[in-house]
């Protein structure tokens, strides 16, 4: 199990990150789950997807709760459940959840505003599972693995 901590210089990085790793599990023929708590998040991630996908490709995706939540390649919901079977969730709002330990790989992006919490998650995946820890931060707008 493998966890990759994103933290975000900016809201804009969420969106930019959140479809960059989409993307390169779609081409793995992988399955995404995108979490969030709030509805208000999710409709803006919902949005902001569909817009980026005109500038590049088509992102096939959707939020959880339609007659398709099984074929989507990325859904995303309020739940860490994933009815499209995926095995890679992404932690959007910056709140880590234990479930997130039940996938292949999880994606745990956090700001300034829930640091306290990523670093707090950061130090329990070391003492109680074995997860592989991987931090990453930008630098002069490339992605840098710190640690």
């Amino acid at each position: 199990m493998r966890v990759d901590f994103y933290q975000l210089a900016d809201q804009g990085a969420r969106i930019s990150v959140l479809a960059a790793l989409a993307a390169k599990l779609a081409e793995e023929q992988e399955r995404l789950l995108v979490v969030a708590e709030d509805e208000g998040l999710l409709a803006s991630l919902d949005r902001q997807l569909w817009e980026a996908g005109k500038a590049t490709s088509f992102l096939a995706h959707g939020r959880e709760g339609g007659p398709d939540d099984k074929r989507q390649p990325v859904l995303l919901s309020t739940r860490t459940t994933a009815p499209n079977l995926a095995r890679n969730i992404l932690i959007a709002d910056g709140q880590w959840r234990e479930a997130a330990l039940k996938y292949d790989r999880a994606f745990y992006l956090f700001g300034e505003e829930t640091l306290g919490g990523a670093r707090e998650a950061w130090k329990a995946l070391g003492l109680t599972s074995d997860a592989e820890r991987h931090y990453w931060a930008q630098e002069e707008g490339r992605w840098v693995e710190k640690g």
